[in-house]
């Protein structure tokens, strides 16, 4: 029998297109409602399929693994984390994980640079401002935001994406510090103009701080009231990771006391949910997890955790395997 795939939620054509060709129309089984898929249907429609294209807000977790059965070969992550999969289960039970990193580096850091300008200069604030009919005449002292030339941009997190956020921040003529767990190389660092500093001091003397980490143990509640307190009254928090590495009661105390100047997210803790004292600060730029959302990405992305089944399903190795161990 052919192999069938199960896709949790409608993607773009491209990849779908791509497991058509691979498997048959027939064996290609997408969820018809554009909308994350209950635990219930999850845990049906996985059952006798022998790939599942899941997506991020979907826990793959055990049970999910065990109601496929061992027909299941290969989980493909259409996201580049994959937090929300327990890729110990899947190793044990032999099943390859993957996902697609690259491909929304630029994407997303084009993002997280447009919170970092909207927060900064406060154009979220204008626009609600002039679209209630408020603005009478320009003013000296009318929504006066920060400076993003010139300043320092702490990046918490250097890999992809937050080397995408350095190269930008060089056309603006920042100073670029970062903290990581790994150093870059001292030529990669040249090419940046970024120095590795510790937590501190990256808290300390960074004006704006854009968030590029994995979900992890250690990074989640990574920015408490601790660090809050810690950084510039003007600077500027922008996180495009995860939700959980913020905590967001701590935020909105931060914000609405002044302890940080604003904040531009894309993640949440409990996404859809967002903590109600965010929602009441006007210095909060809330997005809706958006920082792939181009045609291009999202597009590209579907090819990609499609063409990572199909290999899988034909025995080779798949472009993005995170547990290759698997893989035999």
């Amino acid at each position: 029998m052919s192999p069938v795939v199960f896709v949790t939620r409608p993607i773009p054509d491209n990849g779908v297109r791509l497991l058509v060709d691979a498997f048959g129309e027939e064996n290609v089984v997408v969820s018809k409602n554009d909308c994350p898929i209950s635990r219930e249907d999850l845990l049906a429609g996985v059952v006798g399929k022998d790939a599942l294209l899941p997506i991020l807000t979907d826990t793959i977790d055990a049970a999910v693994m065990d109601a496929a059965g061992p027909s299941l070969k290969v989980i493909a992550n259409y996201a580049v984390g994959y937090n929300n999969i327990d890729v110990d289960a899947a190793t044990e039970r032999g099943i390859a994980v993957t996902n697609t990193p690259g491909v929304l580096t630029d994407t997303t850091a084009d993002l997280a640079w447009s919170l970092l300008m909207t927060a900064g200069r406060r154009i979220g604030e204008s626009e609600r401002y002039l679209r209630a009919g408020r603005w009478q005449s320009w003013g000296p002292q009318l929504m006066l935001g920060t400076d993003i030339h010139g300043k320092t941009l702490g990046i918490f997190g250097m890999g992809r994406i937050g080397q995408a956020m350095a190269r930008r921040a060089q056309g603006f003529g920042m100073r670029v510090i970062y903290t990581d767990a790994n150093r870059l190389d001292a030529l990669s660092e040249k090419a940046l103009q970024a120095t590795k500093v510790d937590i501190r001091t990256l808290l300390s003397e960074s004006d704006f701080i854009s968030i590029h980490c994995p979900l992890l143990p250690e990074t989640t509640y990574a920015f408490g009231a601790e660090e809050f307190r810690a950084m510039k009254p003007t600077a500027c928090l922008i996180n495009t990771s995860r939700g959980p590495v913020v905590d967001e009661a701590a935020l909105a105390n931060a914000l609405r006391t002044g302890e940080i100047f604003a904040a531009g997210l894309d993640v949440y803790e409990e996404e859809p949910a967002i903590h109600p004292g965010l929602m009441a600060c006007e210095n909060a730029v809330l997005v809706p997890h958006i920082g792939s959302a181009t045609v291009e990405t999202r597009g590209k992305m579907s090819e990609m955790a499609a063409a990572n089944i199909v290999a899988v399903i034909k025995g080779e190795t798949p472009p993005n395997c995170v547990n290759p161990e698997v893989l035999g």
